[in-house]
C-alpha cells in the first residue's frame, strides 16, 4: 500500500523552542527573593534570619516574617509577605565578610557550607532542551522521509506499489500498440520465468522507455507493474541526488536491496536523464560530483544483481540522446523501447479510453476528433476530454456534446479565449484580412491541408485570431512543392495587409519567424537548393523528439553563410511573389472573407466554402511526410500577434 504523503512543518521547530524555553524557566527560575546584602545583614542583626547556607558565592536561607516591616522597605515587606506563610526563603550574593561566622554565631543561626557544582544545573537548562530539540528535529524529518528518522538519509525514497496496487492495466493502455506488445513478453517472464529458463533466455536486465513528454510512458510502466502482478517500486531520478555527498549511491544501494528482497518486482525510474546523464570525463570543474557518483553506484547495481531473481529495472526518460553511453549498453539496458505520438487510428483509440467515465451526446464523433488532432499525444486528448466535459458543466447540459469538443480543442491548441481583450475597429480589420489571407491562399495550393475554422477571436496571451487546418492523413514526410506551400499560406497573412491596406503591422512577426525557419531548414537541412547544395551545413544536435534540441554549432564557413542567407531570401521573396498574384486575383472574395469574420468573429468551412469555393484539394500523397518539427505540431495555426 503507498504510504501517506507526509511534509515536515515548521511548527515542529516552534513547538521544541517553546519547550526549551519552559525546561529553562522550569530549571533555571529562582525558587527564593533575591535580597540585597545589606538587607541581609540588617535582618541578621535583628535577629530574623532563621539559617542559612554559605556557597562559594552565594548565601540562601529562611527569613521570620515577623517584625520585618521596620526593618525593610514597605514594598520589599509585602513582597515577603506575599506567600502568607511565617517563613520565606532569600537568596544574597555573597561578599567578602571575615566576620559573617561570629555574627552568625552571635544571633543562634543555624548555618552550613557547601561547595556548588555547577555541571547539574547547565546539564538541566541547556543540554536537556537541547537533546529535546534533536529529537523534535528527528521526529520532522521521518516525517518527511519516512521511516527512519534523521538516519534515514540514505535510504530509498520509492513508493512501492503491491501486486495491482497501481491500478492501470494493459487495457488503460490505447493507441501505442507496438510498445505494449514489446512488454507482454516482460509480463509473461514475471509470471511464468521457467518457460524461458528452460530454454536459456534471460529476462532482459533493463528496459528504456523513450518518447516525447505526454506519450505514456509512466503510464505503460504502471500497466506492466499491474499486469504482472508483482511489486512494483517507483520513484524519479531526481529522488537519488541530494547535497550531501554520497546520499545518491547509498539511495541506489538501498533500492536494489529492497528490489531484491521482493524479488520478482520491478523497479521504475522515471526522468532517467536527471541521473544518467552523460558524465563530463573533461570538465575542469570536475563536474557534478554527487550525481556522477550515484551514476557509478547505479551502473554497478546492474552490472552486480542477478537477472534469474526477477528484478526488472524499468526506466524513462524524453532525452535520450544526453543518456550516459555506459547505461545504455547491453547487459544494462538491453531493451529499448521507443514510445511514438500516436497515428489518427491511436489518437481515436485513446479517446475511447479517457470517454469511458463522460456521458457523451449522440452528435459526439470521436474519428473527427481524432482526425481534428494531429499530433497531440495520451495526455494532450486527456486533457482536451476533461476540458470539454468542465465546457459542458459550465453550461449546465447533460451531455458533452460536439460543440463542446471544438471549443476544447480551439482552448487547447490556441490558448484561453480572451472576451475582455477589446480590439478597435481598425485592428479588427487588420486581423480579418491578415486571417483571410492565410485561408485562401490555404485553399488554393494543392498541397496545403484544407481549411476547417478562421476566428479572429482573441485567444491566448498574443493570438489575435487563428486560421486552422485540418489534415487529410497522418504525415510522415513532405515533399520540397509541399513545403513551398506551406511557405505560401505562411505569407498570405502579411501579403494580404499589404494589398488591402498599402501597409503591414506586427502581426505577423509569428509568421515571419516560422517562414524563416522553414525556408532556411529547406536550405541547410534538407538540401532542398541547387544553388547551395546537397550537404548539411548544420549540426543541430537535434533530439530524437521534438522539444529535445541540444545546442549546436556551425560547422560552415562564412562564404557559405552568405550563401545560405542569399538563398533563404531569395525561397522568401519568390513565395511572396506567388501569394501576391493569388490574393490579387481573388481580391473580391478576401474583401467579402474579411467582413464575414468583422461580422461574426469565426467562419466554419462550409461558410468559407461559399465564399472562396472549393480550392484544388490535395494532391494524392501516397508516402509523405513532414519536418520533425512540422509533423508534431498539433494543428496548422497562423496567429496574428500584437
Amino acid at each position: 500500500m503507498e504510504p501517506r504523503d507526509r511534509r515536515f512543518s515548521i511548527w515542529y521547530v516552534l513547538f521544541a523552542f517553546t519547550a526549551l524555553l519552559v525546561v529553562q524557566s522550569i530549571f533555571a527560575r529562582p525558587h527564593s527573593e533575591t535580597i540585597a546584602y545589606s538587607e541581609f545583614k540588617a535582618l541578621l542583626r535583628a535577629g530574623k534570619i532563621r539559617d542559612v547556607l554559605v556557597e562559594e558565592r552565594s548565601i540562601s536561607g529562611a527569613i521570620r516574617l515577623t517584625g520585618v516591616d521596620s526593618i525593610l522597605t514597605a514594598d520589599r515587606a509585602a513582597t515577603l509577605r506575599e506567600g502568607g506563610d511565617s517563613l520565606h526563603r532569600f537568596a544574597t550574593t555573597r561578599l567578602e565578610d571575615p566576620e559573617l561566622v561570629s555574627q552568625l554565631d552571635s544571633a543562634n543561626v543555624r548555618y552550613a557550607g557547601r561547595v556548588s557544582n555547577p555541571w547539574l544545573s547547565v546539564l538541566l537548562s541547556w543540554a536537556l532542551p537541547g537533546l529535546l530539540l534533536f529529537w523534535f528535529w528527528g521526529r520532522g524529518m521521518q516525517a518527511m522521509h519516512g521511516k527512519g528518522g534523521v538516519m534515514a538519509v540514505g535510504k530509498s525514497k520509492a513508493k512501492v506499489y503491491m501486486e495491482r496496487s497501481t491500478g492501470v492495466t494493459f487495457s488503460d493502455v490505447a493507441g501505442i500498440d507496438e510498445a505494449r506488445a514489446e512488454l507482454v513478453e516482460i509480463v509473461d517472464f514475471l509470471r511464468e520465468p521457467e518457460r524461458y529458463r528452460r530454454l536459456g533466455g534471460k529476462i532482459p536486465k533493463g528496459v528504456l522507455l523513450a518518447g516525447a513528454p505526454g506519450t505514456g510512458k509512466t503510464l505503460l510502466a504502471k500497466a506492466l507493474a499491474g499486469e504482472a502482478k508483482v511489486p512494483f517500486f517507483s520513484l524519479s531520478g531526481s529522488d537519488f541526488v541530494e547535497m550531501f555527498v554520497g546520499v545518491g549511491a547509498a539511495r541506489v544501494r538501498d533500492l536494489f536491496e529492497q528490489a531484491a528482497t521482493h524479488a520478482p518486482s520491478i523497479v521504475f525510474i522515471d526522468e532517467l536523464d536527471a541521473l544518467g546523464r552523460a558524465r563530463s570525463a573533461g570538465s575542469i570543474l570536475g563536474g557534478h560530483e554527487e550525481r556522477e557518483q550515484t551514476l557509478n553506484q547505479l551502473l554497478a547495481e546492474m552490472d552486480g544483481f542477478d537477472s534469474s531473481k526477477g528484478v526488472l529495472i524499468l526506466a524513462a526518460t524524453n532525452r535520450p540522446e544526453i543518456l550516459d553511453p555506459a547505461l545504455l549498453r547491453p547487459g544494462r539496458f538491453d531493451r529499448k523501447v521507443v514510445i511514438d505520438r500516436p497515428d489518427v487510428k491511436g489518437r481515436e483509440q485513446i479517446l475511447r479510453v479517457h470517454v469511458r467515465g463522460v456521458v457523451l451526446a449522440p452528435d459526439v464523433d470521436l474519428t473527427a476528433i481524432a482526425a481534428r488532432t494531429p499530433g497531440f499525444v495520451g495526455a494532450d486528448l486527456a486533457n482536451l476530454v476533461n476540458e470539454a466535459a468542465l465546457l459542458a458543466a459550465r453550461r449546465g447540459k447533460s451531455a458533452v456534446d460536439m460543440s463542446d469538443f471544438d471549443e476544447a480543442i480551439d482552448r487547447v491548441i490556441a490558448g484561453l479565449e480572451r472576451k475582455s481583450r477589446v480590439m478597435n475597429p481598425r485592428e479588427k480589420e487588420i486581423v480579418a484580412h491578415h486571417e483571410a489571407g492565410h485561408a485562401i491562399v490555404a485553399e488554393l495550393r494543392p498541397h496545403a491541408d484544407r481549411v476547417s475554422k478562421i476566428s479572429i477571436i482573441p485567444r491566448g496571451i498574443a493570438a489575435l485570431g487563428y486560421t486552422q487546418q485540418q489534415p487529410t492523413e497522418d504525415r510522415y514526410l513532405l515533399t520540397r512543392a509541399e513545403l513551398l506551400d506551406r511557405l505560401d499560406v505562411l505569407l498570405g497573412g502579411r501579403v494580404a495587409e499589404e494589398i488591402i491596406f498599402a501597409d503591414m503591422s506586427t502581426g505577423a512577426a509569428n509568421d515571419l519567424q516560422r517562414a524563416t525557419d522553414l525556408a532556411r531548414d529547406m536550405v541547410i537541412r534538407y538540401g532542398m537548393s541547387d544553388s547551395v547544395g546537397l550537404a548539411t551545413y548544420e549540426n543541430r544536435g537535434r533530439s530524437l523528439f521534438p522539444g529535445g534540441e541540444l545546442d549546436g554549432r556551425k560547422e560552415y564557413s562564412e562564404e557559405t553563410a552568405r550563401s545560405v542567407d542569399v538563398e533563404v531570401r531569395s525561397l522568401l521573396n519568390a513565395s511572396r511573389e506567388r501569394v501576391q498574384t493569388t490574393l490579387a486575383a481573388h481580391e473580391p472574395e478576401l474583401r467579402r472573407l474579411a467582413e464575414l469574420l468583422m461580422t461574426h468573429e469565426v467562419v466554419d468551412r462550409a461558410a468559407f466554402v461559399n465564399i472562396v469555393g472549393v480550392g484544388p484539394g490535395p494532391a494524392v500523397r501516397g508516402e509523405r511526410a513532414v519536418s520533425e518539427a512540422d509533423r508534431n505540431v498539433p494543428a496548422d495555426l497562423s496567429a496574428a500577434a500584437s
